[in-house]
């Protein structure tokens, strides 16, 4: 980029089905070298497959409706998150998001690093 390269619109027409895991919606509006952004539409009652997105760090803001995130050992660790709410996603961090609301949910995702941006997993770490 350069000083002189104007800022540019992504409107909802311009964005794109990407990233897929089972379960979830993804909508890639901006990628370039270190940044991956767009929404996630999650139905009520639907779960993700269990994922992690490699050497990406992931912000999420829950623009609407509920996330419930699992991860950590044997999925164990849960947040519960509602319209409003950040949620920090580590690089390599396996998880699967959930939608435990009656309404559909949208996530506004940010995410810094390189790489490939999902990694679709059989399931999470486990103490055994």
């Amino acid at each position: 980029m350069s000083e002189s390269e104007p800022a540019r619109l992504v409107g909802p027409s311009n964005r794109v089905e990407a990233d897929p895991s089972p379960g979830i919606r993804r909508e890639r509006a901006i990628e370039v070298d270190g940044l991956w952004s767009g929404l996630v539409h999650t139905a009520p009652g639907a779960t993700s497959g269990w994922h992690h997105h490699g050497d990406y760090e992931t912000s999420i803001y829950v623009a609407s409706g509920s996330l419930r995130m699992e991860s950590g050992v044997d999925g164990s660790d849960i947040i519960e998150a509602t319209a409003g709410d950040f949620v920090h996603v580590p690089k390599g961090s396996i998880h699967r998001e959930g939608n435990s609301g009656s309404e559909a949910s949208q996530l506004v995702v940010v995410r810094a690093g390189r790489g490939v941006p999902t990694v679709n997993v059989d399931g999470p770490a486990s103490s055994r």
